[in-house]
């Protein structure tokens, strides 16, 4: 009943800014009857000096301080939730889906295969910095993503979810920003493809978003977790969730960073491996596309690519402008409150019982 009545304010253009306010409306009632028990105002020694006719219009309205501090909670009340009517309505519709990036951060994700510019640099930082383009804006991206849910969940040789699907895209990019691999920590190392792919679907299948899209990036083969990716794909598959892998890098060689004995560190082809026969399946099942990215350059087109994925449209009504009515209730309750006391202390003095 209660969402009805608002309900119906809002659609006529009135509604309450601070609707919490009149909650205090609540107290009318306990002020009247308090009101009505306080002392008498006239004192005299004796009542036979008093002849009172307890059928007099006075006696008949004693109760109407009391009714006027209470009509004064009331108004109070209402001018402390901030009536307003909007004069300039627009109906804005958004576009959003729910996204869970899946990142790669095993030792693997160091090779230095992706050239930024004259220098080579490591997967893992050209990842983190194409998905923070993604999620905020910037050239190609355009705006970013901005009305998008978008949690991270990132996995070596364990998966862990590291930011929920939030809106808080400030929050999210500074834990991108964090996410660093197990180099030095074996028994940290390990590509858990399965476990990562099932803990971010577990975050997705709550949302009611028309969308839901994992974004799942890899440079290996899965080797560690208890649960297979293709089993994490048939359980997307089932909660309506669209699965898009990528597979980062060259398979083959690829320059790893080695820290020699002397402390120095340099590059050494190291032998690479990218399960796309995994990442494929993973995709088909789950109604997703696979791609593979060799550069910067390739990983920033695919990510544009499945950025332009169907989304889901929210409509909402904003009024850009508003017009407050609080003076004409806080003037009621200052009214109201000067009348109660001046009846109290005048016309309508109590006296004793």
């Amino acid at each position: 009943m209660t969402e009805l009545f608002f309900g119906g304010l809002r659609a006529s253009g009135f509604e309450f800014s601070d609707p919490l306010f009149l909650l205090l409306a609540l107290l009318a009632p306990l002020v009247f009857v308090r009101a009505n028990r306080l002392p008498a105002t006239v004192t005299y020694s004796s009542l036979a000096l008093v002849e009172t006719d307890r059928r007099s219009l006075r006696s008949r309205l004693v109760w109407l301080p009391a009714a006027l501090l209470a009509l004064a909670t009331i108004a109070l009340a209402i001018s402390l939730a901030g009536p307003r009517t909007g004069d300039a309505v627009s109906e804005v519709h958004h576009e959003g889906i729910a996204i869970a990036m899946v990142v790669d951060r095993s030792t693997s994700m160091e090779a230095r295969d992706f050239v930024r510019g004259d220098t080579s640099t490591s997967r893992l930082d050209v990842v983190k910095k194409i998905f923070r383009d993604f999620v905020n804006g910037g050239g190609a991206f355009g705006v970013g993503r901005p009305d998008d849910l978008i949690g991270l969940v990132v996995f070596a040789r364990y998966a862990d979810g590291l930011c929920p699907l939030t809106l808080d895209h400030g929050n999210l990019v500074a834990i991108l920003d964090q996410i660093e691999t197990p180099v030095g920590d074996p028994s940290e190392d390990g590509t858990a493809v399965g476990e990562g792919l099932a803990l971010a679907v577990e975050r997705l299948r709550r949302q009611e978003t028309a969308s839901k899209i994992v974004i799942l990036l890899t440079d290996g083969v899965n080797n560690a977790g208890e649960i297979e990716p293709l089993q994490a794909a048939e359980l997307a598959a089932q909660h309506g969730i669209k699965v898009y892998t990528v597979g980062a890098g060259y398979t083959g060689y690829a320059p790893y960073p080695v820290r020699r004995s002397n402390g120095r560190i340099s590059l050494q082809r190291v032998a690479v491996e990218i399960d796309e026969i995994m990442l494929q399946q993973i995709a088909q099942r789950s109604g997703g596309r696979y791609f593979h990215a060799t550069n910067e350059e390739g990983l920033r087109e695919v990510i544009e690519e499945i950025g332009r994925l169907e989304r889901s449209e929210v409509s909402e009504i904003r009024y850009l402008e508003y017009e407050y009515h609080f003076a004409p209730f806080a003037g009621l309750a200052l009214g109201a409150v000067g009348l109660a006391t001046l009846l109290a202390v005048t016309w309508l003095r109590r006296l004793p019982a």
